[in-house]
């Protein structure tokens, strides 16, 4: 027997193949050097669990099986470059089998799509298998343990689990594809001390569950941010200002400090708020500054500043609204005036308009627009405090012009069916009168409405044309010789649709009926037939 230790080379090459196309398959779908979008996994994976070996392969060429492993031990650590892909390196125990034990190391490229609540991970990996066994003869002959090279493919999903800041998740599954090949040297062919020798091609299905402990992340913390704004911005001597800082990114774990300091005035707080006293400032521009720390670390402290402004004693101001802005003739609007005395003087209100009537003496005033022409009225809002200065303002009210008539449209009436009587398939039977009648009196009530009735053919019926013009016609005559309608107020037309029907069609006076897929019908060359049919006596034979 020729011994052939590398006749599996193929399986190697395959193998080494299906990773290679996984790698660039999946690298393809690596991220921008952007900030991933989504939930921030970790960047190191620890994975600890139990594992099944399911193996498969025999010892040539003495044909001794391979058993599985019921019992075995596995784990993993992972480090992720970025969202999607990473290094593992896996180490698997299977020890106390039947008939043999087999231990293995590998390493390669992983792959993970983080979900909400879930992650999808897939492997490509490469290694050493150590591997004894199997024993046959009762234990008579066996192989010893021996180095050997193994690939593995597979992959899994993991459970984020909900305690402790989600550090841990549940691995589900992890289900992988193992071979092994081992070389125990040639084969003997009369053993004398128990081995066997041969080669060894496993192949194997590996399931795993376990723990994952995850640490770190891939999007590291942002560094805090802070930034702060005076309100009012602008004030008077002796007129309060509040500074609201505001800190962006701070652990909620940590407790964060804050102090404050101002050059104008004296100004008080340890939270991030604070209250500035501007009773010994001056006139003149002055900054606040704060300062937020949860540590001594770089990004967990940030400051800001916010300046602002103790001014001279000034006139009031006034600001001037109307509501609503546009109104319809005679309707009236609310005038709102807003004043303010820099220095909480008391103020008088007064108002005019520029057409119409406005009254008010307080910070609201009506416009009743009764009389006014259509266009846009001017109302200016005064105010006066009581050393004498003033201000002003304007606001606008449009009044609109009354809005035109809709225009009148057409609107359809009832239909008429022509398919119950197969002999006369044109007449007015007593359904139509029905339909008719109602239309009748439609024409009553809109005396200068006109009316469209418009006959249709089913496609199968021999001279559809010429019954759908005497539907038509039919109709008309009805409305004329029995109900005393104008003529000239009824137009007929065949349509396109396929039916045995005629439609009417309303149209009141400037309303335009479309005429499109219509066909006038000309009535001078059909005659219109009665409703009733003449009494036939036949003689008896």
């Amino acid at each position: 027997m020729v011994y052939r230790p590398f006749r599996s080379t193929r399986r190697y090459v395959l193998a080494a193949c299906a990773v290679g196309l996984g790698v660039a398959s999946l690298s393809a779908q690596t991220p921008s050097t952007a900030a991933p979008v989504g939930p921030n996994p970790s960047r190191v994976d620890v994975f600890l669990g139990y594992s099944y070996f399911g193996a498969h392969g025999q010892v040539k060429p003495a044909d001794v099986n391979y058993s599985s492993v019921d019992v075995g031990a596995i784990g993993s650590g992972a480090y992720y470059f970025n969202k999607y892909v990473g290094g593992e390196i896996i180490f698997a125990a299977h020890p106390n089998g039947k008939n043999d034990d087999v231990f293995t190391a590998s390493a390669g490229p992983i792959f993970r799509v983080p979900l909400q609540g879930f992650t999808l991970f897939a492997h490509g990996l490469a290694g050493g298998a150590r591997i004894d066994g199997p024993n046959s003869h009762n234990g008579t002959y066996f192989e010893p343990f021996q180095w050997g090279p193994t690939l593995t493919v597979g992959g899994g999903m993991d459970y984020d689990l909900p305690f402790f800041n989600h550090k841990f998740s549940l691995r589900l599954f992890q289900a992988d594809y193992r071979y092994i090949h081992a070389d125990f040297g040639p084969p003997a062919t009369i053993p004398t001390s128990g081995v066997l020798g041969g080669r060894a091609n496993i192949s194997a299905a590996e399931l795993s569950t376990g723990i994952v402990a995850h640490f770190g992340h891939i999007i590291p913390p942002p560094p805090v941010t802070y930034s702060c704004a005076a309100s009012p911005s602008t004030v008077f001597p002796g007129d309060p200002i509040t500074i609201t800082g505001s800190a962006l990114n701070l652990n909620p774990k940590k407790t964060a400090t804050y102090t404050w300091t101002a050059d104008g005035g004296t100004i008080s707080g340890s939270s991030s708020t604070a209250n500035i006293d501007t009773k010994s400032a001056n006139p003149g521009t002055y900054t606040a500054k704060g300062h937020v720390s949860e540590g001594a670390k770089p990004g967990e402290m940030a400051d800001c500043s916010a300046s602002y402004t103790v001014k001279a004693y000034e006139p009031p101001t006034i600001s001037c609204s109307a509501n609503p802005s546009t109104v319809a003739p005679g309707d009236s609007a609310t005038i709102t005036a807003s004043g303010l005395s820099p220095q909480n003087r008391p103020l008088t209100y007064s108002y005019s308009s520029s057409a119409g009537s406005v009254s008010g003496s307080n910070s609201t005033a009506t416009l009743t627009t009764t009389g006014a022409a259509p266009g846009t009225i001017t109302v200016t809002c005064n105010v006066v405090d009581d050393k004498g200065q003033t201000a002003s303002s304007t606001t606008t009210v449009t009044v609109n012009a009354p809005p035109p008539p809709p225009a009148p449209t057409t609107s359809q009436l009832c239909s008429i069916n022509f398919d119950r009587d197969k002999k006369r398939p044109a007449r007015v039977d007593n359904e139509a009168k029905a339909c008719l009648d109602d239309i009748a009196l439609n024409l009553q009530r809109t005396s200068d409405a006109k009316l469209a009735v418009v006959g249709d053919k089913d496609s199968a019926e021999k001279r559809g044309d010429k019954l759908a013009a005497e539907r038509a016609v039919n109709a008309k005559a009805y409305l004329v010789t029995e109900k005393g309608v104008d003529a000239s107020r009824v137009s007929v037309y065949t349509g396109s649709d396929n039916g045995k029907t005629v439609t009417t069609t309303l149209i009141p006076a400037g309303a335009t009926l479309s005429t499109s897929g219509l066909t006038p019908v000309d009535e001078s060359a059909v005659t219109a037939k009665p409703r009733t049919a003449p009494v036939h006596h036949h003689k008896k034979k």
